[in-house]
Parts: structure tokens; C-alpha cells; sequence
């Protein structure tokens, strides 16, 4: 995967997918399963960073909104 390619988290999940049914088909050489574990791999990490900066935005919205005391 070249590093210049930007992508935002549905599009990372999505080729993720691709590169998964690619490397479960069983239809790839090991050079290319190899590649396509490797860009995977990046895309998983991609995905995981996406994942966490969501969840600390989340942290922070929810740590600086004012409580509610009404039931």
C-alpha cells in the first residue's frame, strides 16, 4: 500500500474485506498472498488507529458534557 493513499475508516474496512476474501480464496500465488497479507496488515492497523481516535473523541465529549441530574 503506497504511503501517500488516504483513506477514511469505511474504505480501510472495505478493502480489508477484499484483501481477505483474496487471501482465503486460495487463488493467489505465495508472493502474492504474502503481499496481500502485508497490505492486510496495514490496513488492520489503519482501521485499529481510526477505531481509537474515535474512542478517545468519545471520551473527551462525554468527560466535558454537563450531567444531567433529571430522571
Amino acid at each position: 500500500m503506497k504511503e501517500q493513499e488516504k483513506f477514511n475508516f469505511e474504505q480501510a474496512l472495505e478493502r480489508l474485506q477484499m484483501k481477505v476474501k483474496n487471501l482465503e480464496s486460495g487463488n493467489l500465488s505465495l508472493e502474492q498472498s504474502l503481499k496481500e497479507f502485508e497490505e492486510g496488515i496495514e490496513l488492520s492497523q489503519k482501521c485499529q488507529k481510526f477505531l481509537s481516535e474515535a474512542e478517545q473523541r468519545v471520551q473527551v465529549l462525554t468527560n466535558s458534557a454537563p450531567e444531567s441530574n433529571s430522571v
